[in-house]
């Protein structure tokens, strides 16, 4: 037993070295980024209206978001005139949501470009930072509130069965609705 103890030991500590450099660079190559704070696929998914994960909170809890109710549409069973109104939802939720993270991206650039140019003070800094936030709170909001329009249109059945599709449960605990 000891003889295993020691040689588990000399391993790790042989493969302790090579781990330090991993370590104590987690962001090497990210100042090549046009802007640091913002991978390009985050970007892109502000260009484009995506809502990366902002509305969880209402997705996870049984308010079924307008994208996710169009490409399941057959297996729920939307009418045409439910399909067309939650297609309406979700090109207004693009239309609000674009320019918001349009707006997000040019925040975070101004703000990486005052560090850039060694321009940034503890003034400019808050309210660069406060633009960004309130920008993100935006962006959250036009996001969740289209989940909760969403669940207005389908009837309790559709909005347990989006559960279940989307492997949330049995779907046994959607939200109350307002039809």
């Amino acid at each position: 037993m000891k003889t295993w103890i020691v040689a588990l030991a000399i391993g790790l500590v042989g493969i302790a070295p090579a781990a330090w450099p991993q370590t104590h660079q987690p962001y090497a190559g990210l100042q090549a980024r046009p802007v640091k704070a913002l991978p390009d696929q985050q970007i892109a998914d502000l260009r484009a209206g995506r809502g990366m994960s902002l509305a969880l909170a209402a997705e996870l809890n049984g308010y079924p978001g307008p994208l996710h109710v169009l490409e399941l549409a057959t297996p729920l069973g939307l009418s045409d005139d439910q399909r067309a109104k939650v297609a309406g939802l979700f090109d207004a939720m693009k239309r609000e949501a674009v320019p918001l993270g349009e707006r997000l991206i040019a925040a975070e650039t101004a703000l990486d470009r005052q560090f850039a140019d060694k321009t940034i003070t503890a003034s400019s800094l808050g309210e660069a930072t406060r633009d960004i936030a309130s920008l993100q709170g935006e962006l959250r909001v036009a996001h969740l509130k289209y989940h909760l329009t969403t669940l207005e249109l389908l009837t309790p059945e559709q909005a347990a069965r989006y559960s279940t599709l989307r492997g949330y449960g049995s779907g046994q605990h959607a939200p109350g609705h307002h039809r």
